[in-house]
């Protein structure tokens, strides 16, 4: 009785924690949407400079990150070669900085609530591009879902009642962005042995973005900075919102470390119906019986992609721990074997 109350409780525990670590990211990456949303859009906040937005955010997550390694010495540095940073650690940073830029300009040209039906379609980037650098093996089952979703966030984009297509192609673009990116943490750093947690992460990758972005930002937004006198940098509100950026980098770790990315992913599709439920009944966004429709669909095709991804998850080690057994198998009978060799040479 007593171990069937304990092994109850760890379970509790556990389950407990696990919707704890979900909550947490969910509240972050709610907050941080939400938030930017606030400081680019025209008729809130009214500070559309979404180069500098980043910058800001990368520079506050590079200085914590440098703070934490190399001064508190909290967190342990990759050992890393020059090569090895200029070969792997660039082309993300190129990629996360061109992914980051995209994704908040967004927030000045569209709804919440669509960016968020529009990010439905990362599955089937993640997918395609996975397949194109030959990291995913081509599946016509899957690749019939991925169109499945696709079409449904087509369906979402015609019922859009305000649809703007520099928007869309800057989401898109961001989608895209972060897409290869993913898929090249892959190729460049994680079949190399390098797994960088949040931290060291924003510690090599962050700078960098920063360096990728000074040059856009000199061309495009500096000039329209200078000449505006009536700029006030609000230290709170910048202050706050880096904080949340930075708090959702761990958040991320937190939740796949002690969990998994495919529970991060199902959490992300609540997420993603909490921030269109905002968008509707706080912000005031349209969204129309067209767009739920379509973005409903585009759901039931994630649902199912993610469904089968955990199937096939199972599958894997199910036959891991075969293969486990067996060989303990082997190795128990030849253990046997031998004993019987020895105890028949001793007769």
């Amino acid at each position: 009785m007593g171990k069937g109350g304990s092994l109850s409780q760890g379970i509790i525990k556990k389950i407990i924690l696990s919707y704890t670590y979900v909550a947490i990211w969910i509240f972050l990456s709610f907050t941080v949407i939400v938030y930017n949303k606030y400081i680019l859009d025209r008729k809130m906040y009214n500070w559309p400079y979404p180069i500098s937005l980043t910058m800001i955010h990368m520079g506050f997550c590079s200085s914590i990150a440098f703070l934490l390694i190399r001064v508190l010495k909290l967190v342990e540095p990759v050992s890393m070669s020059r090569s090895l940073y200029l070969s792997s650690v660039v082309p993300i940073g190129a990629l996360y900085s061109l992914s980051l830029w995209f994704s908040n300009s967004a927030y000045i040209y569209l709804s919440v609530s669509f960016i968020q039906m529009l990010k439905a379609l990362m599955p089937v980037a993640v997918y395609s591009i996975g397949v194109l650098f030959k990291k995913d093996q081509y599946n016509s089952e899957t690749m019939g879902n991925m169109i499945a979703i696709s079409i449904g966030v087509g369906i979402a984009a015609y019922g859009e009642a305000k649809f703007d297509s520099w928007g869309v192609i800057l989401q898109l673009g961001a989608v895209a962005f972060e897409a290869t990116r993913l898929v090249m943490i892959q190729i460049l750093l994680t079949s190399k042995g390098i797994n960088l947690n949040p931290i060291t992460s924003l510690y090599y990758v962050a700078p960098c973005c920063m360096v990728f972005l000074l040059v856009p930002w000199i061309i495009v937004e500096y000039p329209i900075l200078k000449e505006t006198t009536s700029l006030h940098f609000d230290y709170v509100i910048f202050g706050t919102n880096s904080f949340c950026a930075f708090a959702l980098n761990l958040a991320v770790f937190l939740l796949v470390g002690k969990t998994s990315a495919l529970t991060m992913n199902v959490a992300g599709v609540v997420k993603d119906w909490l921030l269109i439920a905002f968008s509707w009944t706080v912000i005031k966004d349209t969204v129309t019986p067209i767009n739920l429709f379509g973005y409903g669909l585009a759901f039931l095709g994630v649902a199912y992609y993610n469904h089968a991804k955990l199937m096939a998850l199972k599958a894997k080690e199910s036959q891991k721990k075969a293969q486990q057994n067996d060989e303990e198998s082997g190795k128990l009978l030849d253990e046997r074997e031998g004993e019987v060799k020895k105890a028949d040479s001793q007769a």
